[in-house]
């Protein structure tokens, strides 16, 4: 299906960061070699990431590119806010919008989510989470009581072990803030890089199945934690994850058995492939039974 995987661990960092808890990418190529890189910022890494699409588009190569973050809310979500059209890219172009993130990664993610819990809830929540010693008006240091009319897990969530809610912006496995800072990267790559018009986003542009041969860049939501590699010595398990994600993908698109992972699991309703394709979007490879 793909000749080239790239997989990137992203970070919501305020500041410059290599080694442990930073960006991390791979890009693994046909031949099996892989470029590595450890970008210590947000801006560097989206750069990277273009680089390389651009290069590989070139060479007439078809990539598969997983982000280690969720790529939308729980089903609700936009409509909470009085967004229109298609959930997703509405809140992919209001997030782009919204959030500010300079070079050297200082960002207004809280102020961001401060204002979306205002327009949500007039409260505290959905989003929860920020640093000691800031106060916001709308946004808990703590897991709130609730989430209103939204669930605190998507469908992909709830059925992978150790994922985290998109809500939690701070602390140990804040992936709401890797949303934050990450959706807006995607919503570049999608509409106003040089490859914008190879890249289509799976399931929301594609179904949830196999995307067709049309799109030569797919982007996808990854959680690279149960296709880790032991990390080369002296680089973090960040590293780790990304190789082995690259490697076991390209190993299963090698031997036939890739594109199984862009269908749902079997059994699964209506109501929640409307939820995922419009709006949640699902973790490619969930719920991981396929890995030995």
């Amino acid at each position: 299906m793909f000749d080239s995987f790239l997989i990137v661990d992203w970070s919501a960092a305020a500041s410059p960061r290599t080694g442990k808890d930073s960006i991390w990418c791979c890009l693994r190529r046909p031949d099996g070699t892989s470029d590595i890189a450890n970008p210590p910022t947000r801006q560097d890494a989206a750069g990277w990431i273009e680089d390389r699409l651009v290069a590989e588009r070139a060479a007439g190569r078809r990539v598969l590119a997983g982000f280690d973050f969720p790529v939308g809310y729980s089903s609700g979500f936009a409509a909470a806010l009085g967004l229109q059209g298609a959930p997703w890219k509405a809140t992919w172009d209001l997030l782009a919008g919204l959030v500010e993130d300079g070079p050297a990664n200082a960002n207004n993610r809280f102020e961001v989510a401060n204002g979306l819990n205002r327009r949500l809830s007039g409260r505290d929540f959905p989003f929860w989470g920020h640093p000691h010693g800031r106060t916001y008006d709308h946004l808990s240091p703590r897991r709130p009581g609730g989430y209103g009319a939204l669930a605190e897990q998507r469908a992909a969530d709830a059925g992978v072990k150790g994922t985290q809610p998109v809500w939690k912006l701070n602390g140990a496995g804040s992936v709401g803030g890797q949303a934050l800072t990450g959706i807006p990267v995607l919503h570049r790559l999608r509409f106003a890089s040089r490859v914008a018009d190879d890249v289509r986003v799976w399931p929301f542009e594609t179904g949830w199945r196999a995307p067709d041969r049309q799109a030569g860049i797919v982007l996808a939501e990854l959680y690279p934690t149960p296709l880790t590699d032991p990390p080369p010595p002296g680089e973090p398990k960040d590293s780790g994850q990304v190789r082995g994600a690259a490697r076991r993908l390209a190993e299963r698109d090698f031997s036939g058995n890739l594109e199984s992972l862009f269908d749902p699991p079997a059994g699964t309703d209506i109501e929640t492939i409307r939820a995922v394709t419009t709006e949640e979007g699902w973790i490619l490879g969930a719920p991981f039974d396929w890995v030995t």
